[in-house]
């Protein structure tokens, strides 16, 4: 579903100690933020917090209400520190509950693989009135409920409960991008950047300099949901480049 005319956002919230120490590096961040973008949903915030309760409530109270989805990554394993559903719960003032088919599909799971111990019955635990997000990897589901998303940590995982989103959330029309290399200093056309980008107003223009072979230069990427504005912004670019003198490559350097 898509609606082309607005804008829609999300926010994401990365949980764990394992993150903010460092023993783990996240990749959820960059395949969230794809998978999004080919729904024609901007990832517009991220915040990486702790095992704390009252740290995830207060980021999710925030970033529920200031984005159209919020999706959190992390914490929501059989163990003592997986504490993500109650936390999510608190936040939405609801208890936490069994919901009965992830019990199911976790005794499926496990029939063969020991059984559904305590620990493995914490995986069922959701906020009430929640959905679930299928998981073919290892059974144990992500949790829906309304527009907000709770899936594993563990980046395989993430990506399955994704694929399984993919088409039911609505959206506005994807972002498209193109990319102007050019060996010059980002300060000498700031203010042609931002020219070019005020005269068209469907457009975002990125800076990202760089430094090779001794000297600086800078990759412009532009970005419009239409291809038509984001041609005009890209010609409007390289003619003030070369304006100024520079040469530029499309497609970067």
């Amino acid at each position: 579903m898509t609606s082309p005319d607005k804008i829609w956002t999300a926010g994401l919230i990365v949980i764990g100690d394992e993150i903010l120490s460092g023993r783990t590096q996240d990749k959820n961040i960059a395949q969230v933020a794809s998978w999004l973008q080919v729904q024609g949903i901007r990832l517009a915030e991220v915040r990486v917090v702790p095992d704390v309760e009252a740290r995830i409530v207060e980021a999710v109270n925030a970033l529920r209400v200031a984005y159209d989805y919020l999706f959190t990554t992390g914490g929501i394993g059989p163990t003592h520190d997986d504490i993500t559903v109650d936390a999510v719960a608190a936040a939405l003032g609801v208890p936490v509950v069994i919901h009965p088919e992830a019990r199911a599909l976790l005794e499926r799971y496990y029939a063969t693989r020991g059984g559904l111990n305590e620990g493995r019955l914490r995986m069922a635990r959701v906020p009430e009135g929640s959905e679930l997000i299928p998981n073919r990897m290892s059974g144990a589901p992500g949790i829906r409920r309304g527009n907000l998303f709770v899936m594993a940590g563990v980046p395989h995982i993430t990506a399955g409960m994704l694929d399984a989103l993919t088409g039911q959330l609505e959206g506005g029309a994807p972002l498209i991008s193109e990319t102007i290399g050019c060996w010059v200093a980002e300060s000498e056309v700031a203010e042609l950047l931002a020219r070019v980008e005020a005269a068209h107003e469907s457009c975002q223009i990125g800076s990202y300099p760089f430094f090779r072979e001794g000297r600086v230069g800078a990759n412009f990427v532009v970005r419009s949901v239409s291809a038509d504005d984001l041609a005009n912004c890209c010609k409007a670019l390289g003619d003030g480049l070369a304006a100024l003198g520079y040469d530029f490559t499309p497609g970067g350097i």
